[in-house]
């Protein structure tokens, strides 16, 4: 019979996976404790948790969530880092943390919508921009016809309200001779 404590961190981890927009798993093993802490702290502003994890409680956690994939991560000493937000953020605060402090943590890969992705993926993702870059380049070119329309339009009545003005002076000219 599992005790109380066991329970309580089954339906933590499995309430962290059902909300999961992404999960990256790593080897934790190296890091002291002030070092994980600080990882932690690095990762909150991004909407991520880092959950230090028992590979058991936390493929029956994946069982009870409806994501069976999630329990492929799981390999030696694991530490779950679990993203609720933009999926792309998570990948790039913890990859930088990792350049920025010189950490030698090997990922053993992620879970995204669904997938289980390589090792190589995750670091791929961290490449790509973030989901607000995306939707601020897809305005602004949404946004670029209109404005080239307009500089067309106000250029011409730029243009025209100069020949107008030459023409004025034109025959002012002749009126005065």
């Amino acid at each position: 019979m599992p005790t109380p404590r066991k329970v309580e961190m089954l339906a933590e981890i499995k309430d962290r996976m059902e909300r999961a927009s992404i999960a990256i798993s790593a080897d934790y093993r190296g890091l002291s404790v002030a070092q994980i802490t600080e990882l932690r702290r690095a990762l909150r502003p991004a909407d991520v948790e880092v959950k230090v994890v028992k590979n058991t409680l936390a493929s029956m956690a994946a069982e009870q969530a409806g994501r069976p994939e999630m329990a492929q991560l799981l390999q030696g000493p694991t530490a779950l880092a679990i993203g609720f937000g933009d999926p792309i953020a998570p990948v790039k605060a913890l990859t930088e943390h990792l350049r920025a402090k010189r950490l030698q943590i090997t990922i053993h890969g992620g879970w995204l919508e669904g997938k289980v992705l390589s090792q190589r993926e995750v670091e791929s993702l961290a490449t790509m921009p973030s989901r607000e870059q995306l939707i601020a380049d897809v305005v602004g070119k949404l946004q670029s016809p209109l404005y080239n329309l307009a500089g067309l339009l106000q250029a011409s009545m730029r243009n025209f309200a100069g020949l107008v003005e030459a023409r004025a002076n034109q025959l002012e000219e002749q009126g005065a001779a």
